[in-house]
């Protein structure tokens, strides 16, 4: 008899465990193809065990996505005021729903570029992303097959997996709302709570662990008042709040930490540098049929082979990153500078580029994002309350942003001297932006 279960060994959640069906979609070249996109681009260059890849986290979003469902399903925790919001009644198919939400969590990534995030917005043409590719190739025709397999419907997977704020014009049930922010959610989403967790463990630290197990066992789907009407958000039993406060807690240590290591951020920019070079036109292709030829190993190919030929296109950026020249560490943005001057960072690099040259200065800004995190917290005596009410915690995480100057290393000893003997004048000078 066919094995109808299928066990994948996990680091962070010991069992993955698929249908055979599902297995299939496991199986698909999309899928397989995340076996060749590190999850963290070039971090491996600085935490050398961050070489784990996009397939494996996918499999631990799936995981996570269905212990919340069946969390938030239960008939003792599902109340009859959301049952009515939701629409659902006696024969509300939840099975339908979990095998959609399990497959769109399994899928959410399979539209990433190589290296991941590390250089998309640059090479992609304006208005696509990777999630744009991720529903082309959900809804593919290549994939239909094993949606019929599953008895579920392409576009409701497409849906689930990249949520409403990535398909502005597609029209979302508030059921289907909620799902999708099972997987894509600020506060909750578990493609949040895996890549923290998988992270921390393969780059060997302890900043993105926290209690999931605890915060998971306490989400519930509570209903908010906005606007005058009532609207279902995923909230958290009070019991959980401290999970949901170490979990963003530790996305503002791993940002600050891992993510926005400089040297990270500045191998990222030369393999921008050396895309913009190496690929056709500058950029990646625009259709997912093209990009699924592309994955880090062509790139890395590409760069070896760069790295020893002056010939090639890319070559100085491939020398960068196959024999770790990278530019160093100039400056880093300051609270006491940025008292005295909030574009202290740009003033610095202008400056340093009409010194040394634009060739030999890199600039870094990624702005702040967030100011604090709002979701409906249940209480004991059965109140729904922000969660600003509840812990000052919440709104006293700071942003996590990013504002290097980089130089050329044979130029970083005189680029210090100048800076130390420069950097109050510079600052305290106002710009153009600033008279």
């Amino acid at each position: 008899m066919a094995k109808q279960t299928h066990e994948i060994r996990d680091p962070v959640h010991v069992f993955v465990r698929l249908s055979t069906a599902e297995r299939k979609v496991l199986d698909s070249k999309p899928l397989q193809r995340l076996r060749h996109i590190h999850q963290l681009a070039t971090t491996f260059l600085v935490y050398p065990g961050a070489t784990h890849k996009r397939f494996e986290h996918s499999l631990g979003v799936m995981e996570l996505a269905t212990q919340v469902y069946d969390v938030i399903t239960r008939q003792d925790r599902l109340r009859e005021d959301v049952r009515s919001i939701l629409q659902i009644g006696e024969h509300f198919d939840m099975e339908y729903w979990r095998r959609v939400l399990r497959m769109a969590a399994l899928c959410h990534d399979i539209g990433h570029l190589p290296f991941s995030h590390a250089a998309e917005k640059d090479l992609l043409p304006d208005g696509v992303n990777h999630e744009h590719f991720t529903c082309e190739m959900i809804v593919d025709n290549d994939m239909a097959p094993l949606w019929d397999d599953l008895h579920v419907k392409a576009e409701h997977v497409a849906k689930l997996a990249v949520g409403p704020k990535d398909l502005p014009e597609t029209s979302f049930t508030d059921w289907e709302t909620i799902l999708a922010e099972v997987i894509t959610g600020d506060a909750f989403g578990v493609d949040r709570m895996d890549y923290l967790l998988r992270d921390s463990l393969h780059t060997g630290v302890a900043y993105g662990r926290f209690d999931h197990h605890r915060l998971i066992d306490t989400l519930s789907i509570l209903p908010v008042k906005q606007d005058g009407s009532v609207e279902p958000k995923l909230g958290v039993e009070i019991g959980g709040i401290h999970g949901a406060e170490a979990l963003l807690l530790a996305r503002y240590f791993m940002f600050t930490q891992i993510y926005f290591h400089p040297v990270r951020r500045i191998y990222d920019i030369h393999l921008m540098d050396f895309l913009k070079q190496w690929l056709k036109n500058g950029r990646f292709p625009a259709k997912a049929n093209k990009l699924t030829e592309f994955t880090d190993n062509e790139i890395m190919t590409g760069i070896l082979k760069a790295s020893r030929s002056d010939k090639i296109k890319g070559h100085s950026y491939a020398r960068r990153i196959a024999d770790r020249r990278h530019f160093k560490l100039l400056y880093e943005r300051n609270p006491e500078d940025i008292k005295k001057n909030p574009n202290a960072t740009e003033a610095i690099f202008e400056k340093a580029v009409e010194k040394f040259g634009h060739e030999n200065v890199r600039l870094d800004i990624i702005p702040a994002k967030r100011k604090g995190y709002d979701f409906p917290v249940l209480t004991k005596d059965d109140r729904i309350v922000s969660s600003t009410m509840v812990s000052e915690m919440l709104s006293r995480i700071p942003p996590a942003d990013v504002g290097y100057v980089f130089i050329e290393p044979g130029q970083l000893d005189n680029a210090r001297k100048w800076l130390d003997g420069s950097r109050e004048f510079i600052i305290s000078t106002p710009g153009e932006e600033n008279e």
